[in-house]
């Protein structure tokens, strides 16, 4: 009989992934979102929260991304929070909308949320984009 031993939680745990800028990519990168939560031990509704945000972040990088580019997800949570970081090269300065409907959603999800577009590069023949949010565990819905 096999038998489980309970191990020490480490003071944080870290993942990244790179994905082509496919909106067909979408599917997997929501599934790696809702399992990292998951084995952070985030309740269903803390687990939903950062996977819908980071579809929104996604989706709007993947579709203003330069052709051919890829999409990075860097996921790092601890005891109260879950950071997560979408990097991307833009092929537009103006490729995210922080005054449109799905800005809202996001900075209704999460408990901070930045986003920096840099100068144009050359070399990527774009703008390099990050977005960042955190979602805390335990954090109430209504405010």
């Amino acid at each position: 009989m096999t038998e489980w031993i309970s191990r020490e939680k480490t003071d944080t745990s870290a993942i990244g992934i790179r994905i082509p800028a496919d909106l067909g990519q979408l599917t997997m990168l929501r599934a790696l979102a809702e399992t990292v939560a998951l084995i952070a031990d985030f309740a269903l509704d803390e687990v939903t929260d950062v996977r819908v945000a980071l579809d929104e972040v996604a989706t709007a990088l993947i579709v203003g991304a330069v052709p051919g580019s890829c999409l990075d997800c860097d996921f790092d949570f601890d005891e109260q929070r879950m950071r997560v970081r979408v990097t991307a090269v833009a092929a537009d300065s103006e490729a995210l909308d922080e005054g449109g409907f799905g800005w809202h959603v996001l900075q209704t999800l999460t408990e901070s949320l930045t986003a920096h577009t840099g100068s144009f590069d050359r070399a990527s023949g774009g703008y390099p984009t990050v977005v960042e949010f955190s979602r805390m565990r335990g954090e109430g819905d209504d405010g």
